[in-house]
Order: C-alpha cells, then sequence, then structure tokens
C-alpha cells in the first residue's frame, strides 16, 4: 500500500518510547498540540492527540527514518545516533531540518577502569570494539588511525569488557551512573548526540502547507530551550 498524502489524511509523527517522547511532549504542547494518551499506559501503537489533524505513531527508535523515509509517517523524531546509522546504509533518504536539542547526551568509548587504553591507542594495539553503533565507531577510529575489530551488540553493551569480549565499547552516555556501576569509565568522547527532526521528502512536497507550521513550532521552542539550558 503507497503512502497516503492526501491533503485531509492526519499528519502521522513517528516517535519512540521514553525520554525523546518525554523531551517531544513539551515541545507539541509549544505546537498547541495535547497528547491524549501515554505510551507507558497504553498497549496503542497510534495515539490520538488533541488536533485531529495530527497523530502519533510508536515505533522503536532505530525504526523511527525507516518509517519516515518509506512514507509510513510523514515527519518523526529521531536520536543522531540513529540517524548516522541509518544514512550510512539510505544515504540522501532523509531531510533533516531541525535540531531539536532534546535528549541530548554522548557517545563515548568506555572500557574497564583498569584498561590502559590510552597506552594501547599509543602502541597502535587492534582493539575489540563492542557497540551497537557501528558506522559511527567505524569512522571515529580510523579517523585516528587505530585498528579494530567491530562487534556489533544490541544491548547490555557493559557486559562485553567485563567478560573479555571487547577490550573498549562505544555506547551512549548521559550520567555514566550505569558505567560507574559496572567498573567502567568513559575515556573518549566522540560526539555530541542530540535528538533531530526528520521529514519525508515527498511528505513536504505534497503536504508542506500543513506540516510548515508544526515545523516552525517546534524550531521556536527548541530554540527557546537551547537558550534556557
Amino acid at each position: 500500500m503507497s503512502p497516503d498524502f492526501t491533503p485531509d489524511a492526519p499528519l502521522t509523527l513517528a516517535l519512540s518510547k521514553g525520554r525523546i517522547f518525554e523531551d517531544t511532549l513539551p515541545l507539541l504542547e509549544a505546537a498547541g498540540v495535547h497528547v491524549t494518551e501515554s505510551p507507558d499506559s497504553s498497549r496503542k501503537l497510534i495515539l490520538p492527540t488533541s488536533d485531529p489533524g495530527l497523530r502519533l505513531l510508536i515505533v522503536r527508535a532505530s525504526d523511527v527514518p525507516t518509517y519516515v523515509q518509506y512514507g509510513a509517517a510523514d515527519f518523526g523524531i529521531a536520536g543522531r545516533d540513529v540517524l548516522i546509522e541509518h544514512t550510512a546504509q539510505h544515504p540522501g533518504g532523509l531531510y533533516q531540518p531541525i535540531d531539536l536539542n532534546i535528549a541530548r547526551c554522548k557517545l563515548s568509548v568506555a572500557c574497564r577502569a583498569d584498561f590502559d587504553y590510552a597506552g594501547a591507542v599509543y602502541q597502535g594495539a587492534r582493539l575489540r570494539v563492542a557497540t551497537k553503533y557501528v558506522q559511527a565507531a567505524r569512522e571515529h577510529f580510523a579517523a585516528k588511525g587505530v585498528f579494530v575489530d567491530i562487534i556489533k551488540l544490541y544491548g547490555s553493551m557493559e557486559l562485553a569488557p567485563l567478560v573479555g569480549l571487547s577490550d573498549v565499547i562505544v555506547d551512549l552516555v548521559s550520567t555514566g551512573g550505569t558505567l560507574r556501576a559496572n567498573n567502567l569509565v568513559a575515556v573518549e568522547d566522540i560526539m555530541p548526540i542530540s535528538s533531530r527532526l526528520i521529514v519525508n521528502r515527498a511528505a513536504l512536497k505534497t503536504r508542506g502547507a500543513r506540516l510548515q507550521p508544526l515545523l516552525d513550532a517546534f524550531e521556536r521552542a527548541s530554540t527557546a530551550d537551547a537558550g534556557t539550558a
């Protein structure tokens, strides 16, 4: 079934549960939109809003760009980390007009507290790196001239260096609490991460008159939040 970009169809915003959803609520409020149900208390995957012309699609964070690119959603919100991995395989498929300055953290290299990361890099050791951010990790270590073997994992990244699966991990770090609880330390920051608004290119052309006011409201709200952060 082809995407429904007819003028009267509701706009669809793809979001993931958790921090991105919670940080998006104030942006929606600033646009005059109230979310009437929570994905934490509802089993629905399509949530209504106070605006009959806008609905929310609740999907996994890593799937948000796919839903937007292929037209199942008109626009969405995804972390920079997710977008790097997606665009490595699907270059040019998405329009990314706005950094929303929400769900901020860092993509970092971490290892056991007793591992000499700087010494290993200096000596030219080949490192085993566990991560789900394969593209970002590969680009980072290539730029440093460090040879690595990438081990892709989908969760519980902190376990890998503890049981000898990897020397280091590349993962998102916010407060660092999970690292400390597992006797790991962040040894290098790769890049700051925040969530971005992404838009289906066809929807922007055919439904731009309805999309643009929301995009403008999101941008104003995110700029205001960045100024007070």
